[in-house]
Protein backbone atom coordinates (compact mmCIF):
# COMPACT_ATOMS: atom_id res chain seq x y z
CA UNK A 1 0.00 0.00 0.00
CA UNK A 2 2.73 2.49 0.98
CA UNK A 3 4.90 1.57 -1.99
CA UNK A 4 1.92 1.97 -4.34
CA UNK A 5 1.26 5.43 -2.92
CA UNK A 6 4.91 6.39 -3.34
CA UNK A 7 4.93 5.22 -6.95
CA UNK A 8 1.71 7.13 -7.63
CA UNK A 9 3.15 10.33 -6.11
CA UNK A 10 6.21 10.11 -8.34
CA UNK A 11 3.90 10.40 -11.34
CA UNK A 12 2.05 13.51 -10.17
CA UNK A 13 2.50 17.07 -11.37
CA UNK A 14 3.42 18.04 -7.79
CA UNK A 15 6.44 15.74 -7.93
CA UNK A 16 7.42 17.30 -11.23
CA UNK A 17 7.01 20.81 -9.77
CA UNK A 18 9.05 19.94 -6.66
CA UNK A 19 11.93 18.25 -8.45
CA UNK A 20 12.25 19.71 -11.93
CA UNK A 21 12.53 23.41 -11.12
CA UNK A 22 15.58 24.66 -9.29
CA UNK A 23 13.84 27.21 -7.06
CA UNK A 24 10.63 25.39 -6.19
CA UNK A 25 11.93 23.64 -3.07
CA UNK A 26 13.72 26.64 -1.47
CA UNK A 27 10.78 28.95 -2.19
CA UNK A 28 8.36 26.37 -0.74
CA UNK A 29 10.53 26.03 2.38
CA UNK A 30 10.50 29.80 2.85
CA UNK A 31 6.71 29.87 2.50
CA UNK A 32 6.43 26.88 4.87
CA UNK A 33 8.44 28.67 7.57
CA UNK A 34 6.53 31.91 7.03
CA UNK A 35 3.33 29.94 7.65
CA UNK A 36 4.91 28.40 10.75
CA UNK A 37 5.72 31.85 12.11
CA UNK A 38 2.18 33.10 11.46
CA UNK A 39 0.62 30.06 13.11
CA UNK A 40 3.00 29.86 16.05
CA UNK A 41 2.94 33.60 16.68
CA UNK A 42 -0.82 33.95 16.77
CA UNK A 43 -1.73 30.64 18.40
CA UNK A 44 1.18 30.93 20.83
CA UNK A 45 0.18 34.46 21.89
CA UNK A 46 -3.42 33.39 22.38
CA UNK A 47 -2.42 30.31 24.39
CA UNK A 48 -0.02 32.30 26.56
CA UNK A 49 -2.79 34.81 27.30
CA UNK A 50 -5.08 31.98 28.38
CA UNK A 51 -2.31 30.76 30.67
CA UNK A 52 -2.18 34.18 32.34
CA UNK A 53 0.57 36.06 30.48
CA UNK A 54 -0.34 39.34 28.85
CA UNK A 55 -3.08 40.30 31.23
CA UNK A 56 -4.51 43.57 30.10
CA UNK A 57 -5.35 42.08 26.71
CA UNK A 58 -8.81 40.65 26.20
CA UNK A 59 -8.59 37.07 24.91
CA UNK A 60 -11.31 37.89 22.38
CA UNK A 61 -9.04 40.59 20.90
CA UNK A 62 -6.19 38.10 20.49
CA UNK A 63 -8.62 35.56 19.08
CA UNK A 64 -9.28 37.92 16.15
CA UNK A 65 -5.65 37.43 15.09
CA UNK A 66 -6.04 33.65 14.81
CA UNK A 67 -7.26 34.05 11.22
CA UNK A 68 -3.62 34.80 10.36
CA UNK A 69 -2.62 31.59 12.11
CA UNK A 70 -5.18 29.67 10.06
CA UNK A 71 -3.76 31.26 6.91
CA UNK A 72 -0.27 30.24 8.03
CA UNK A 73 -1.46 26.69 8.65
CA UNK A 74 -2.94 26.63 5.15
CA UNK A 75 0.43 27.68 3.70
CA UNK A 76 2.09 24.88 5.64
CA UNK A 77 -0.39 22.29 4.41
CA UNK A 78 0.08 23.31 0.78
CA UNK A 79 3.87 23.38 0.95
CA UNK A 80 3.96 20.24 3.10
CA UNK A 81 1.99 18.35 0.46
CA UNK A 82 4.47 19.58 -2.13
CA UNK A 83 7.36 18.25 -0.02
CA UNK A 84 5.69 14.87 0.42
CA UNK A 85 4.94 14.60 -3.29
CA UNK A 86 8.51 15.63 -4.10
CA UNK A 87 10.20 12.96 -1.98
CA UNK A 88 7.51 10.59 -0.72
CA UNK A 89 9.81 7.82 0.52
CA UNK A 90 11.63 10.38 2.69
CA UNK A 91 8.38 11.01 4.56
CA UNK A 92 6.46 7.74 4.48
CA UNK A 93 9.38 5.77 5.96
CA UNK A 94 10.45 8.45 8.43
CA UNK A 95 9.56 8.04 12.10
CA UNK A 96 9.84 11.79 12.73
CA UNK A 97 7.17 12.37 10.07
CA UNK A 98 4.88 9.85 11.75
CA UNK A 99 5.27 11.68 15.07
CA UNK A 100 4.71 15.04 13.36
CA UNK A 101 1.54 13.74 11.69
CA UNK A 102 0.31 12.34 15.02
CA UNK A 103 1.03 15.68 16.72
CA UNK A 104 -0.91 17.51 14.00
CA UNK A 105 -3.86 15.15 14.49
CA UNK A 106 -3.76 15.72 18.25
CA UNK A 107 -3.60 19.47 17.65
CA UNK A 108 -6.77 19.21 15.56
CA UNK A 109 -8.52 17.33 18.36
CA UNK A 110 -7.30 19.93 20.86
CA UNK A 111 -8.68 22.77 18.71
CA UNK A 112 -12.01 20.97 18.41
CA UNK A 113 -12.15 20.55 22.19
CA UNK A 114 -11.43 24.24 22.69
CA UNK A 115 -14.17 25.42 20.36
CA UNK A 116 -16.63 22.82 21.65
CA UNK A 117 -16.05 23.26 25.37
CA UNK A 118 -14.37 26.57 26.20
CA UNK A 119 -14.72 29.14 23.43
CA UNK A 120 -17.88 30.80 24.73
CA UNK A 121 -16.46 31.32 28.21
CA UNK A 122 -13.26 32.77 26.76
CA UNK A 123 -15.15 35.30 24.62
CA UNK A 124 -16.72 36.76 27.76
CA UNK A 125 -13.42 37.33 29.59
CA UNK A 126 -12.21 40.84 30.28
CA UNK A 127 -8.60 42.02 30.09
CA UNK A 128 -7.77 41.13 33.70
CA UNK A 129 -9.82 37.92 33.98
CA UNK A 130 -8.32 34.47 34.39
CA UNK A 131 -9.28 31.74 31.95
CA UNK A 132 -11.03 28.66 33.34
CA UNK A 133 -8.80 25.73 34.29
CA UNK A 134 -10.00 23.63 31.33
CA UNK A 135 -9.09 26.42 28.90
CA UNK A 136 -5.66 26.70 30.50
CA UNK A 137 -5.15 22.96 30.11
CA UNK A 138 -6.12 23.12 26.45
CA UNK A 139 -3.76 26.09 25.93
CA UNK A 140 -0.87 24.24 27.61
CA UNK A 141 -1.48 21.17 25.44
CA UNK A 142 -1.64 23.42 22.38
CA UNK A 143 1.75 24.97 23.18
CA UNK A 144 3.28 21.55 23.82
CA UNK A 145 1.94 20.27 20.51
CA UNK A 146 3.25 23.34 18.66
CA UNK A 147 6.71 22.60 20.05
CA UNK A 148 6.37 18.91 19.15
CA UNK A 149 5.32 19.74 15.58
CA UNK A 150 8.32 22.05 15.16
CA UNK A 151 10.68 19.54 16.77
CA UNK A 152 9.54 16.60 14.67
CA UNK A 153 9.53 18.77 11.55
CA UNK A 154 13.14 19.69 12.20
CA UNK A 155 14.03 16.07 12.96
CA UNK A 156 12.80 14.97 9.51
CA UNK A 157 16.22 15.60 8.02
CA UNK A 158 18.05 13.76 10.79
CA UNK A 159 15.96 10.58 10.51
CA UNK A 160 15.85 10.51 6.71
CA UNK A 161 15.71 6.95 5.38
CA UNK A 162 18.73 5.87 3.33
CA UNK A 163 17.49 5.30 -0.21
Amino acid sequence: MVQTSIEWLYGTWLNHLANDYRWTWPIAESIHFFGLVLMTGTVGAFDLRLLGLGKGIRPSDLHKLLRFGVFGFGLQVITGLLFIAGAPEQYFYNGAFHFKAASLALMGINVALFYTLEFRSIQALGPADDAPRAAKTIAAVSLALLVAIMLFGRMLTFFRPAF
